[in-house]
């Protein structure tokens, strides 16, 4: 890279004052740096500390309401279920057995009186339901109440029923005999009868035990919930009264404050109110209020001054504007009238050479040389020096330029040159497009060349290379183009010399020219946002690089205009 020298910029504008005494006093109050707040844990509990005591009893009441539900929901299952579960089934049960014992009784009667067979079946019928429903009833219920010992009291007088009078009565018919008496049976039936309703008034009573057992732990669960949903209430309630007292109203406080503050009222002091880590907030507020204020009156001060700066580089940019309208008069009365009389110099001293040459001696002859010689070179200096001077500011042309073209032009300008040292130029293909000026392009190329041609080694047939670098020496977003040559180099000393306006490293009598060729390529380098370097590790001859931007897809292309070749001279020296 081109190391140029630089200067750092003045600074925008004149150093802030000091502050005058009326400046607002607030900001005199502010705490010196690297003070924070009082924190949390000065000046009463935080607002974490109330939130995490209420949490606490919440989960406290939680817990509890939890063990108390599942113990209710446990009690109020239990009678539920010892409800339908047990009585139910047991009393059904006991209405089967009786229903049982009612068809044996109907049977063995009907028997004795009709002695027919058939109707011994509702008999055996409640022989089997009675032992199936005795069974089952034996299962349901526990022993409470005496259910149990009644069922046994049953089956015991049914059983007396059985063997004494219904087994011998069938017995006795089916062989013919003569039964008991009916009366008698009906009489051991009675006793069966009086335990089913004995047992049946216990079930009911148990029944009734039970279901007023039900309706009261159900009332007890019902009662009890609502407590805890008036309790979970009142916390709520109290919660949301400690969040409005606690939090909210400073809160809101502080934020109308603020808003004050925003709306430009800064001398509105934010209020300090609440839990510990809310006042320490509150303060943090006013910290940047306050400073806010004295920033603000600084800035009102800087303001002033970058106002006054504002009028003096507007009064110099005047004078800039009227300085560059003189430059372009010179540089129009040293494109035509300056070089008027270099022209008329060196004119009529070669008419005096051609009218007077014999009547001058050897000395003389070699004075107008002289004197032509320089006037020659005072027209090319003006020349490029007006070339090097309207870069970036006649010639700024943004077109999309392909490279090819600008080659092309500046070989047919170096045709001559080319042809008188037998140099040979090898070039890429194709070389990328550009957004550029194509008339600048031309002379870069044209300067490059020009230079890698004069400066030959003697001997040495000029070979001359222009390619597209690839690879470790190009840089993300920039084509990097190279000319190489087999020339007599530059020493590394002076890479960057050469690239400075009229820095020669050759006397005149040895390569001709301004020194300007260089420094005008590096101009126009930069100006198409790229840069140029030698490469001083490349020997023997010279190699230049060169970026130039990347072409971008989304980028205006408009069509190219063909620069003429006149627009460009001959290459000038180092």
């Amino acid at each position: 890279m081109n190391a140029r020298e630089r200067t750092e910029p003045p600074p925008s504008g004149p150093p802030p004052t000091d502050s005058p005494s009326d400046e607002v006093p607030a900001a005199a109050e502010l705490p010196p740096a690297g003070a924070t707040p009082a924190g949390p844990g000065h000046g009463g509990p935080s607002l974490r500390a109330w939130l995490t005591t209420v949490l606490a009893v919440l989960a406290l009441m939680v817990v509890g309401t939890g063990a108390v539900g599942a113990a209710l929901l446990s009690n109020t299952t239990m009678a539920g279920d010892r409800l339908v579960d047990g009585i139910l089934p047991a009393q059904r049960d006991a209405l089967r057995l009786e229903a049982a014992l009612l068809d044996q009784e109907t049977g063995v009667r009907g028997y004795l009186l009709a002695r027919d067979p058939a109707l011994l079946e509702p008999y055996e019928r409640g022989l089997e339901s009675g032992r199936g429903a005795a069974d089952r009833l034996s299962t349901v219920l526990d022993d409470v109440g005496g259910v149990r010992a009644d069922l046994r009291a049953v089956q015991d007088a049914a059983r007396v029923w059985q063997d004494e009078f219904a087994t011998p009565a069938v017995s006795a018919v089916r062989a013919g005999g003569e039964p008991p008496s009916v009366q008698v049976g009906k009489e051991k039936f009675d006793e069966v009868r009086l335990r089913l309703a004995e047992q049946q008034a216990r079930l009911d009573r148990v029944q009734t035990e039970a279901r007023t057992t039900f309706g009261e732990a159900r009332s007890e669960r019902d009662r009890i919930l609502l407590a805890l949903v008036a309790a979970f209430l009142l916390a709520g309630a109290a919660l949301g009264v400690l969040l409005h007292v606690g939090v909210l109203r400073p809160l809101a406080s502080v934020r109308t404050a603020s808003q004050r503050v925003a709306d430009g009222a800064f001398d509105e002091e934010i209020p300090v109110r609440g839990p510990a880590d809310l006042r320490t907030l509150a303060r943090s507020v006013e910290a940047m209020r306050r400073r806010t204020v004295a920033e603000l009156t600084a800035s009102q001060r800087n303001a002033r001054e970058l106002n006054r700066t504002a009028a003096e580089l507007d009064a110099q940019a005047g004078e800039l504007r009227r300085s560059n309208a003189e430059l372009e008069q010179f540089a129009y009365v040293a494109s035509h009238d300056l070089q008027e009389p270099l022209r008329k110099v060196a004119s009529f001293c070669q008419l005096l050479e051609k009218r007077y040459g014999q009547q001058l001696d050897e000395r003389g002859t070699q004075y107008i040389a002289f004197a032509v010689d320089g006037a020659k070179r005072m027209q090319v200096l003006i020349n490029d020096l007006l070339a090097f001077s309207r870069v970036g500011r006649v010639q700024d042309a943004r077109e999309t330029v392909a490279l090819d073209s600008t080659v092309d032009r500046a070989m047919r300008n170096l045709a001559a040159a080319v042809e008188e040292h037998s140099a040979e130029i090898t070039r890429p293909d194709r070389l990328p497009e550009v957004l550029g000026d194509p008339t600048l392009l031309t002379m870069l190329w044209q300067n490059l060349v020009a230079n890698a041609v004069k400066f030959h080694s003697p001997g040495l047939t000029p070979h001359v290379e222009i390619s597209l670098v690839d690879g470790t020496e190009t840089e993300p977003g920039f084509h990097t183009f190279a000319v190489t040559d087999n020339g007599i180099g530059i020493p590394a000393e002076f890479a960057e010399k050469v690239f400075v306006i009229f820095q020669r490293l050759h006397g005149r009598e040895t390569y001709g020219g301004t020194g300007i060729g260089l420094s005008l390529c590096k101009k126009i380098v930069e100006h198409s946002g790229g840069h140029i370097r030698i490469d001083t590790a490349h020997t023997p001859g010279t190699r230049i690089l060169f970026t130039l931007p990347v072409l971008a897809t989304d980028a205006a292309v408009t069509e190219p205009v063909p620069a003429s070749d006149s627009a460009v001279d001959e290459g000038t020296s180092r």
